[in-house]
């Protein structure tokens, strides 16, 4: 799929040197950014484990189970 997107002129540079040093495309370069942006996303949503269904506020988790005791 292809897809438009606006980068500000002084990051087009950054990506255009990393390019040349790496000797891949930029193409290659944003592709590989919004896979790795995307994978993290999933980790960091996973990190919740089985919390990850609580729509709960820790601290408030907190003071409710303390307020047992």
């Amino acid at each position: 799929m292809q897809t438009i997107i606006d980068i500000p002129e002084h990051e087009m540079s950054l990506l255009e040197k990393l390019s040349e040093e790496r000797k891949v495309s930029r193409e290659q370069i944003v592709r590989t950014a919004i896979s790795n942006y995307l994978q993290n996303q999933r980790v960091r949503d996973a990190a919740f484990g089985s919390w990850g269904h609580k729509r709960v506020d820790g601290s408030e988790y907190q003071h409710r189970m303390r307020d047992e005791w």
